[in-house]
């Protein structure tokens, strides 16, 4: 059969004209919210590259969802005690809110769990079992014989044996990064009982992907076009010789494997979510399904001529060999959509091969790894409540920084920095000089260009320009640098205005001011249509200052997109600067955010060993009053202070400062273990020990009698 042929197959190559296009983004685990690594990712250019498309009349579907399967829905289930339904539920409504508040403009967005796509997941797995594709192997694998179930990776805790870390997982250790199998782990143990598993046999069923190799390989080999991130990374595997995978696992979440006798599996989470890709297209593209390709005109205009649409609509997007269709994910997901996924359709049949699959590396957070298990994030829900109207700024943000060929960092500052100085200063500040410049001069409408300077004839052939250098750069999914270009647009603008100073101009040539603002005016209609990708929420409302309606990308440039007399609605600012004060709450809060975690995951001191009663009786343990209190000179940490024990009053050195001022403690009462030895401390003779309570993160706190107590009164 050609999927397991010796001899590597030819004919893979980019799609030079393609009739339509199939755009995916990653499908995400419905265990937890949205949060700026995930939007940086993929979901950000996948939407800037769908909106390009859409602005230059392309057939595009652009195709998303949850993947409510695997093993970190059923660890979050048992984490908050609820069913994985519940979990998947919850999420779902969350992810899906949160993306359309933020305008990733997916023609659907729909979820694993439905039954549509089991049925299409199980028909998939049996095509490949029909045709003996699939190697039927007995392995050992862990048991959980007080859970009385078999144990995923995730399942499975241990010693890493790389870096001892004594929490690494069965499939990786986070704190050194190493990829690892479960029989590698020493002290291997259960997280569902946290009994050591047993080695007990299964059977699953195995894609050989060692057999398809040569086919696989011709296909990664025939795109030397794909990002070297991308393509490193699959002659990586390559080159290691790639290796049988199991398509089934032992778990009771998930879809059924649909053989005889095979109760208690199901299939591989990476075989059926790839597949949802397809069950979603087919979701979109049912007349009943009451979803039909709203946002694709395209289609819209295909249903409008065959009103008789049926679910084999979807084919041409997933079979049509003039269909181009590419993923957008995260590093971490290349091998699943370069590799497996192809090798699945491969062996299918029927089914095109991804042209292009722009993954982007990995966004940081103020200098450290996001990470969701310790809260150390921007949540995407979180954010659209306290920066409500402000979904553009964080797509600039993001896009600017955006992590294409390394992993990058985000922060607070850069932001703030990226709004004030770029969209208010650049962006904003000529649009607004533009617009009121001509409500000015001209009662809002648009003036005729009376007569050219050179200069003027130079920044319309630039302006013309600019389109093609923008969807250059889109297309070779350079989206950091698109946008730019798109700024730098508006830097001309803003250039050009300030070079040629119309105000001045007002006093002895209004022919000139009028050729000057409506060049300007030129320029910001191009700006309306080349910033909707990047500025979807921004571009609306500046098409309504210029009382226009959006125009495709063919439009942009054109020296009179804005026809002389058109008149403008009054404008307003279209961003307003973001203060120190918002930018250091969310400093704070990332603070607070790392402060909590590590108390949560502070392991509290195991108990001493064991003493006598005798040997607590000789500790002399008092009431004492502090009279007087003062820092010790030269140190930090030190308090001089001056107890009444009600036997005498002595002076005790303690470690307290940085928890408490002088004047705040003056008249509390304290415990004190009045018969410690006297020490020196700092020339200073401390004749006690004062008792504190830590807390996890360190911080003291006085052990002292909740009702007044004379002193010298005992502590038994």
């Amino acid at each position: 059969m050609d999927y397991i042929s010796k001899k590597p197959l030819v004919g893979y190559n980019m799609i030079q004209n393609p009739k339509r296009y199939t755009v995916t983004a990653a499908l995400i685990y419905a265990n937890g919210p949205i949060h700026i690594g995930h939007l940086a990712g993929c979901y950000l250019p996948a939407d800037i590259y769908v909106r390009y498309l859409r602005s230059t009349e392309k057939d595009v579907v652009f195709v998303s969802g949850t993947d409510e399967h695997g093993v970190p829905i059923t660890i979050k289930a048992k984490k908050e005690g609820i069913t994985p339904q519940q979990v998947v539920d919850k999420y779902y409504v969350q992810i899906k809110d949160s993306f359309e508040q933020f305008g990733i403009s997916f023609d659907i967005y729909s979820r694993t769990s439905k039954k549509e796509h089991h049925d299409l997941s199980q028909q998939f797995f049996k095509t490949l079992y029909d045709k003996g594709v699939f190697n039927e192997e007995v392995t050992e694998q862990y048991f959980d014989e007080k859970a009385n179930q078999f144990l995923a990776d995730r399942y499975i805790m241990g010693t890493c044996p790389n870096c001892h870390n004594e929490n690494a997982y069965g499939d990786q250790c986070e704190k050194c990064g190493s990829t690892l199998s479960p029989t590698e782990l020493i002290n291997p143990r259960s997280t569902l009982s946290g009994a050591k598993p047993v080695m007990r046999k299964t059977k699953n069923w195995y894609l050989p992907l060692d057999k398809m190799q040569p086919q696989i390989e011709a296909f990664v080999n025939s795109h030397p076009e794909w990002k070297t991130n991308v393509s490193g990374q699959c002659q990586s595997w390559l080159k290691q010789g790639l290796q049988p995978r199991a398509m089934t696992r032992d778990l009771d979440w998930g879809v059924k494997v649909p053989l005889a006798d095979t109760d208690g599996k199901v299939l591989y989470v990476w075989f059926d979510a790839p597949i949802g890709y397809i069950t979603f297209t087919k979701e979109l593209l049912t007349v009943d399904s009451g979803q039909l390709a709203v946002k694709n005109p395209a289609i819209l205009r295909d249903s409008t001529h065959n009103p008789q649409l049926t679910t084999h609509n979807w084919e041409p997007y997933w079979k049509d060999k003039e269909t181009k269709l590419v993923h957008f994910i995260g590093k971490d997901n290349i091998v699943f959509h370069c590799i497996i996924f192809p090798a699945m359709l491969m062996a299918e049949g029927s089914y095109i091969l991804p042209d292009n699959v722009p993954a982007n590396e990995f966004m940081n957070l103020e200098g450290d790894k996001i990470s969701t298990s310790r809260n150390w994030a921007v949540w995407l829900h979180e954010y659209l409540q306290e920066f409500p109207g402000k979904q553009d700024v964080l797509r600039y943000a993001l896009c600017s920084n955006a992590p294409e060929t390394k992993d990058n960092d985000f922060t607070w500052k850069d932001f703030q920095l990226r709004n004030n100085s770029e969209l208010v200063a650049i962006l904003g500040n000529f649009v607004n000089r533009a617009l009121v410049l001509t409500q000015k001069y001209y009662d809002g409408k648009v003036p005729a260009r009376v007569h050219l300077t050179d200069y003027d004839k130079q920044v319309l052939v630039e302006l013309e320009n600019f389109p093609a250098k923008i969807a250059s750069s889109l297309e070779l999914y350079r989206f950091r640098e698109a946008q730019a270009e798109m700024m730098n647009l508006a830097r001309l603008g803003n250039k050009y205005l300030a070079d040629t100073e119309p105000w001045k101009l007002a006093k002895t040539d209004m022919g000139g001011v009028g050729s000057i603002l409506n060049i300007s005016l030129q320029i910001t209609a191009t700006l309306a249509i080349v910033m909707e990708p990047f500025l979807p929420f921004t571009a609306k409302r500046l098409n309504s200052f210029l009382n226009l309606e959006s125009s495709f990308w063919s439009e942009a440039g054109k020296q009179n997109l804005l026809k002389v007399d058109h008149q403008l609605a009054t404008p307003e600012l279209l961003f307003d600067k973001i203060e120190d004060d918002v930018i250091e709450k969310q400093v704070l809060k990332l603070a607070e955010s790392k402060k909590q975690n590590q108390l949560e995951n502070t392991v509290v001191q195991p108990q001493k060993e064991n003493v006598t009663f005798d040997d607590f009786q000789k500790m002399d343990i008092r009431i004492a009053t502090i009279l007087e209190a003062e820092r010790v000179p030269k140190t930090d940490k030190l308090l001089k202070l001056k107890l009444d024990t009600g036997l005498d009053q002595r002076t005790v050195v303690s470690g307290i400062a940085k928890y408490y001022k002088p004047e705040e403690i003056i008249g509390k009462q304290v415990c004190l273990l009045a018969n410690l030895a006297p020490r020196d401390i700092k020339g200073i003779t401390s004749q006690g020990m004062i008792l504190m309570a830590e807390d996890k993160d360190g911080s003291l706190s006085f052990v002292s009698p909740t009702v007044g107590i004379s002193n010298g009164g005992s502590v038994a």
